[in-house]
């Protein structure tokens, strides 16, 4: 692992310290170093729904609180263990979490492991999405598609009113929107990365709802998919 960090990767790697590897201090402890050591990025998928899980969190975010360097570097991916917090420990793992600038990347799961991504969010917890499966061995569901997600999140979380599906866009986004909350436009404004994605839709909140055709895709202000009528 360390060889790959000096290949240039971005981001050191880890998965259930304590089912997987059986020691979880230790575990976490050798991802942290090799993060610091190379000045990367952490990318934990921690799939440990019950105390191993929490516990686990609870490390890390001692760990990164102990770390400056380590702060807006840690994201979770998964986080089950988050889901079967009692609200009062949810809202202070929350709170530690959003001071540290740890994010959540969560494929927005249904069922008996359906993630308190709202209340995250409300906390100033930053949450992205993607997708754990495309037709392969985890679930014959996935698609790829970040519009699928901001559409099952509006669905659980957000609700059907035109605000509610615009403000569900975030999750494929990055927390970019093209209005804030206050329907003031927030981007694109001067100095943006002109990365894009056009779709057949009059707004954000139709994009959503009717998970709307991908016109055109734009990188760097380049075209690198579709074509412009």
């Amino acid at each position: 692992m360390r060889e790959s960090m000096g290949m240039g990767v971005a981001f050191v790697g880890g998965l259930d310290p304590t089912n997987v590897d059986g020691r979880m201090e230790a575990s976490l402890d050798a991802m942290f170093g090799i993060a610091v050591d190379h000045e990367k990025g952490i990318d934990i998928h921690l799939h440990e729904s019950g105390p191993s899980g929490a516990a686990a969190i609870r490390y890390m975010l001692d760990t990164v609180e102990r770390t400056p360097s380590l702060k807006g570097r840690l994201t979770l991916s998964h986080a089950f263990a988050l889901a079967n917090l009692s609200p009062a420990d949810l809202d202070a793992t929350a709170e530690r979490m959003a001071a540290s600038g740890v994010t959540v990347a969560s494929t927005i799961p249904i069922g008996r492991s359906m993630m308190p991504l709202a209340r995250l969010r409300e906390k100033g917890v930053r949450l992205m999405s993607g997708t754990d499966s495309v037709i392969d061995m985890w679930s014959p569901f996935g698609s790829g598609d970040m519009l699928d997600k901001a559409n099952l999140y509006a669905q659980l979380y957000s609700g059907s009113d035109e605000f509610g599906l615009s403000r569900a866009l975030a999750i494929a986004t990055g927390d970019v929107l093209p209005l804030n909350d206050a329907g003031e436009r927030a981007w694109p404004r001067p100095g943006d990365a002109a990365d894009l994605v056009l779709a057949d839709a009059s707004c954000s909140a139709e994009a959503v709802a009717r998970k709307s055709k991908r016109a055109a895709v734009f990188h760097g202000g380049r075209l690198v998919f579709g074509a412009l009528a």
